[in-house]
């Protein structure tokens, strides 16, 4: 088997903003895209899980969100206070946002206008699920299947994040490249609930690579307000047709296990897989569970909806 085929990072234009994607495997093979989650670039689909995936027989497309990466950066939107979250959780008064989940989607299908992509397999990690979730809503006839992992349905009854993975979450932007570098590996040793050597001995080089892309704080905030501001999808979720797969980490920090529990729920015929010692991570030893329940998942969603 040859090393499936690789395009270098292009811009695409899309809903109004540029988004920056890349592809891997053969340009004739049934598209699936990847989405990542909140302040995440689309590296964090490593390289190697992008080139074993298009192996299965996939065109596979990962791309950086709006405000992350090299995408567009957009403006506005404060830093979340504390306060706005307790009002949110106490009273229900919503957190004002520049842009919503929505958004995000139509950016999505709007890069899958730019590629000339009819419909596609859709995998979201953590707030890329929320996304992927928000298409399948909105624009069922572009979603060949659905994957979400370690996402949520955004359900105000679902357990919060763990104190460690709040704080992740909230602490400030670093102010140098070497807090940057420091911070990056133990921030996923919280992620990932667990000792992974393989990831552990990848975080320096992963943190250079991420750092070099470019980072945007103010996005990773903005795009955390657009979450918050989008509210539950559970009742809509009962309209999805897609073909969907959960898949959730039984120890994840950040996204409660009920999270995926309940998008399973929510969701019509979805099945769930519930991955033991996962946190809210990809770490390389649980690749060959999650690569194999995706490609399983897609293939078998492929041939139903073959006429």
């Amino acid at each position: 088997m040859n090393a499936p085929f690789h395009q270098p990072p292009q811009m695409a234009r899309a809903n109004g903003v540029e988004l920056c994607y890349e592809i891997f495997g053969d340009p004739a093979a049934e598209p699936l895209i990847l989405i990542m989650g909140l302040g995440a670039q689309m590296i964090q689909w490593d390289d190697d899980f992008c080139r074993q995936l298009a192996a299965r027989g996939f065109r596979v497309i990962r791309f950086d969100n709006r405000d992350i990466g090299q995408s567009s950066r957009l403006s506005g939107g404060k830093p979340l206070t504390a306060l706005e979250l307790l009002k949110l959780r106490l009273f229900k008064i919503p957190v004002k946002a520049p842009y919503r989940l929505s958004d995000m989607a139509e950016d999505t299908v709007g890069l899958m206008d730019a590629l000339g992509i009819t419909s596609a397999h859709l995998v979201g990690a953590s707030m890329g699920g929320m996304i992927a979730q928000e298409i399948a809503i909105s624009f069922p006839r572009r979603v060949r299947s659905l994957t979400s992992i370690m996402s949520t349905t955004g359900n105000p009854k679902i357990p919060g994040p763990t104190r460690e993975a709040t704080a992740v979450l909230m602490a400030p932007p670093p102010k140098s490249k070497e807090e940057y570098l420091a911070r990056f590996g133990k921030t996923w040793k919280v992620l990932r609930a667990g000792s992974f050597p393989d990831d552990e001995a990848l975080d320096p080089a992963r943190a250079e690579r991420t750092f070099a892309r470019g980072l945007n704080p103010a996005g990773v905030g903005r795009q955390l307000r657009a979450i918050l501001a989008s509210g539950s999808r559970k009742e809509r979720l009962r309209s999805v047709k897609a073909p969907t797969l959960v898949i959730h980490g039984t120890v994840d920090p950040l996204v409660h296990p009920a999270g995926g529990k309940d998008t399973a729920a929510s969701i019509p015929g979805a099945k769930l897989v519930m991955i033991e010692r996962m946190g809210h991570a990809l770490p390389i030893q649980m690749w060959p569970q999650i690569i194999d329940a995706i490609d399983k998942h897609a293939h078998a969603a492929s041939t139903t909806t073959m006429h």
